[in-house]
């Protein structure tokens, strides 16, 4: 990072001294602690110079009844409707931000009303359920609950697509073993990277800012300044408009989350709807205004540094707009005879493959009627998106290997000693940590559940002992380098499709034991990198370490119960669930369990050699690993050899390059206003107005997930449970029914225009 000298190296509201009586004990200790000498140091990243607190008070308490009762209760609420709301068509997340700003009022009229009645005095047992006003630490401690329930278990995918798309049996049980193992055997990485990816100061994990800017905002009192507004009011100015807003996209008028113009001009063209549909197309001059389109897939673009942000504004563009018009209309791979952009499995014909006529009694592939059937074809798009995600895989090892390498081995060889530390990790220092043991005796037994289950349940799970082992030698080997990306970055390259395609190769004809060990493999990492992002949050606020981690486990375990709970549910009472058919009218269509269900039909049942492999029709796509290990490799040189220009460095490869691996499902209108809002905060409003950005950029954030949160559940259980809908042009979502027909001449499909 540049030098800069307008570092903030105090809280970002001071409060005022001349009245001490008024003063907590907390406001005392943190002017205080301004006098030290230690707040004279600030982090290097200037976004965190400029956002977070350089003092902290260990006498808050942090282990309180209403922490327990507002966490658990937050992660359970939020892990139900967050799996509620995923099998619909227009999927809904309730961030933990929703959580955070409710339980405010809750916690603070806990403090005012619960007994501050002592039990035991005196004892070694003494307890309150009131130690004194609600703190800034509880609160930290049940967000950190909260977003365990705010992230999806990706597990739950395995039960839908065995019992909803192959509707074969798996027990609940069974199911409950593997969604537990799986979120929780990402402890054992985090515990060993902890090191590399917490306590530098250089991994600063981006979306963690938002959250800090938000509990500073709901803590600190600030007075106003004289035309403005304090960071409180403007919070509660923009969740109520984004509130309010949310009824347009959410009910009224939802052609908002994707106006796609030129399909309006053009009513009856193919080609001119290919180009720009935002839901089906390539997206050109689409534009989404709605929140929930823009930060649904990719995350609050406020939280993208706006490096990382023109990263994946590059790849997009020359994956979506160079790309796959040119394979698409060189018909490469019979592009023409698919839809451009589709997430579907295709016939040579252009027809729906009929999945289950190749599946035998066993659940295995019946290798006959593949034949019968002919091979299977994807649209360009989703052929180029597994290319993409091939270089992304090898870009990202060659990348962190020779931008990161240095430090890590520095880092490893002075982990033994006394190094120097920034001033929050200087700060974190006085509180235990949590032995590393721990994670090791979670990582063991962990590992031998998984086994036990693998084995003993192998007729509903396929995967055999030896695949335990192999997806934990992936996941440790793709942590760091994963984990270093997405704490500089706020992008995660993804990794399922090397487990999927390692397995495939290996084990063909399986697909519930391909999905289990992508889970093992990918999601143990995926959960790695959110625990290591919530132990930063703790770094940043303060939390004592080993409270941070008991916050961790007990938040992991409740929300794998309730959401498996609310899946089985669900898929029990709901008829035609994950129903995608043109002639279904359920909202309850399943669209990331659809794309997950393609995967296994792809990696697992038919297998990579059949697609991508001597057998298959793809096969040169994997020249992309080696372009992928390239990439990197160039821009490191060009670095070398201009090591003057700073911009050179900020290309990030596995960035750039998985910048659409999110897509499917994720669409071009998801995309094209990320970047716009993006660019406007990240570019215009952080260089030329860095007062509001440092004020209200984080704080915006926040305020838009909120308000959004809220209204969608409000419109839900009002309208939606009645079914109660409004059918007129505005309500149709993209106006482009012709996007998705092929342009090959003679092909038909129902509902498209036949091409001579």
């Amino acid at each position: 990072m540049e030098e800069y000298s307008d570092e903030i190296t105090s809280p970002l509201i001071i409060p005022e001294v001349e009245d001490e009586d008024t003063l907590t004990s907390s406001s005392k200790t943190d002017i205080n602690n301004l006098q030290d000498d230690d707040v004279e140091e600030n982090s290097p990243i200037k976004q965190v110079a400029l956002t977070v607190s350089t003092t902290d008070d260990p006498a808050l308490p942090v282990l309180t009844f209403r922490m327990w009762v507002l966490g658990s209760l937050s992660c359970a609420l939020l892990s139900f409707l967050n799996q509620f709301f995923w099998y619909r068509t227009e999927p809904l997340t309730i961030t933990a931000i929703s959580a955070q700003i409710a339980v405010v009022p809750l916690g603070q009229l806990m403090a005012a009303r619960i007994t501050d009645r002592v039990f035991f005095k005196g004892s070694r047992y003494e307890f309150t359920l009131n130690p004194g006003p609600f703190n800034v630490k509880e609160h930290v401690l049940i967000t950190i609950f909260a977003n365990s329930g705010a992230g999806s278990v990706y597990a739950i995918h395995v039960v839908t697509v065995v019992k909803v798309f192959y509707g074969k049996q798996i027990t609940f049980f069974v199911s409950l073993i593997v969604v537990i193992t799986t979120q929780v055997l990402g402890f054992g990485w985090a515990g060993i990277f902890r090191r590399y990816l917490v306590e530098p100061a250089a991994m600063w994990w981006p979306a963690n800012l938002v959250q800090v800017s938000l509990f500073r905002a709901l803590h600190e009192k600030e007075d106003r300044a004289k035309g403005g507004l304090t960071r409180t009011q403007f919070f509660l100015i923009a969740f109520i408009c984004s509130f309010a807003y949310y009824v347009f996209p959410g009910y009224l008028f939802q052609m908002l989350i994707s106006l796609s113009w030129i399909c309006w001009i053009f009513p009856k063209s193919i080609l001119a709807q290919q180009l720009g549909s935002g839901l089906y197309g390539l997206g050109i001059g689409t534009l989404g205004l709605d929140w929930s389109t823009i930060s649904s897939y990719l995350g609050s673009p406020l939280a993208s540094p706006w490096f990382a942000t023109a990263n994946v504004a590059v790849g997009y563009v020359l994956v979506m707009y160079v790309l796959t018009p040119v394979t698409y209309w060189l018909n490469v791979y019979k592009a023409k005879n698919f839809p451009i952009y589709s997430d579907d499995l295709f016939t040579e014909s252009g027809q729906e493959y009929n999945i289950t006529s190749i599946i035998d009694s066993n659940f295995h592939l019946d290798t006959a009627a593949y034949e019968q059937e002919g091979p299977l074809y994807l649209s360009t798009f989703f052929a180029m998106t597994y290319g993409v995600g091939f270089a992304a895989l090898s870009a990202t090892v060659v990348h962190v290997a020779l931008f990161h390498g240095r430090e890590i081995w520095e880092q490893s060889k002075s982990s033994f000693k006394d190094n120097k530390m920034d001033i929050h990790t200087r700060l974190m220092s006085k509180y235990n940590q949590v032995p590393e043991w721990w994670f090791w005796c979670i990582l063991a037994a962990n590992i031998a559940l998984t086994i036990f289950a693998c084995e003993y349940y192998n007729d509903q799970l396929q995967l055999p002992w030896w695949g335990v082992i192999l997806a934990c030698v992936i996941a440790i080997f793709f942590t760091l380098p994963i984990g270093i990306i997405t704490a500089i970055t706020n992008q995660a390259p993804g990794l399922n499709i090397i487990t999927e395609y390692i397995i495939g190769y290996i084990y063909p004809g399986y697909p519930v034991a391909n999905m289990c060990f992508k889970v093992y493999g990918y999601i143990s990492m995926t959960q790695a990198v959110t625990f290591l992002q919530d132990f930063k949050l703790g770094h940043y606020m303060k939390i004592p370490p080993r409270t941070m981690f008991m916050a961790q486990v007990v938040g992991t375990l409740i929300a794998s119960f309730v959401y498996l709970g609310t899946a089985w549910w669900l898929m029990e009472t709901i008829p035609d669930i994950c129903d995608s058919s043109s002639s279904s009218t359920t909202v309850w269509t399943c669209p990331t369990d659809h794309v997950f269900y393609d995967a296994s039909v792809i990696w697992g049942l038919i297998g990579p050699r059949k697609i991508f492999g001597d057998e298959g029709t793809y096969g040169l796509i994997n020249w992309w690993f080696l372009g992928g290990a390239v990439a990197p490799l160039i821009v490191w040189l060009a670095h070398r050899a201009f090591p003057n220009q700073e911009w050179i460095k900020l290309i990030n490869m596995p960035v750039l390059i998985g910048a659409t691996g999110m897509m499917p499902p994720a669409t071009a209108v998801n995309y094209t206003t990320w970047i716009v809002v993006g660019f406007l905060s990240g570019y215009v409003v952080y260089r030329y107005r860095p007062d509001l950005w440092q004020r209200h950029n984080y704080v915006l954030s926040g305020a838009l997930d909120a308000g959004l949160a809220f209204m969608g559940v409000l419109l839900y259980l009002c309208l939606g449970l009645e079914n109660v809908s409004l059918d007129w042009w505005g309500n149709d979502l993209d106006g482009c029914p012709y996007a998705s027909c092929p342009t090959a001449s003679g092909i038909m499909v129902e509902g498209c225009p036949l091409v001579s």
